[in-house]
């Protein structure tokens, strides 16, 4: 790509990790930030890659439900059933699933509102850093 624009938020949650004897690490929060990355080979008519503000609000549709709640309690890392006791965890929610799902719902929701005559940008990457120094990277 010989373009790209990056986008930041930041969300507070919950997680706790399913370790590999079964059990679960001690539920804990953080302000996990967010940074997505953008690109594209060519400007769109305003001669940006895409204008911040519909990113912004695509960003925003991704990151609502998990805002000050527990990530085991909501999609995509809650499980078939109503509650995590019945069904258990379809992903664990560590830093590199939240990056993939960040990454994943927002090529979603910015196709949703994308103008049909733009050029679309790519999602080329998503970064999730959970605490200062530790971060993960999910590129689609």
């Amino acid at each position: 790509m010989r373009y790209e624009i990056e986008v930041q938020d930041v969300f507070s949650a919950a997680h706790a990790l399913r370790l590999l004897d079964g059990s679960m690490e001690p539920m804990h929060g953080h302000d996990w930030r967010v940074t997505v990355c953008l690109g594209a080979d060519t400007l769109d008519a305003m001669e940006t890659v895409t204008d911040f503000h519909p990113v912004h609000a695509a960003l925003e549709t991704v990151l609502a439900p998990w805002r000050n709640q527990c990530l085991n309690d909501k999609p995509p890392f809650l499980g078939a059933g109503d509650h995590p006791a019945e069904s258990g965890l379809a992903i664990n929610p560590s830093a590199e699933r939240v990056a993939q799902a960040v990454a994943e719902g927002l090529a979603v929701a910015l196709f949703e509102v994308a103008q049909p005559e733009a050029p679309r940008p790519r999602v080329l990457w998503a970064r999730v850093t959970e605490a200062a120094g530790c971060a993960a990277v999910f590129r689609p």
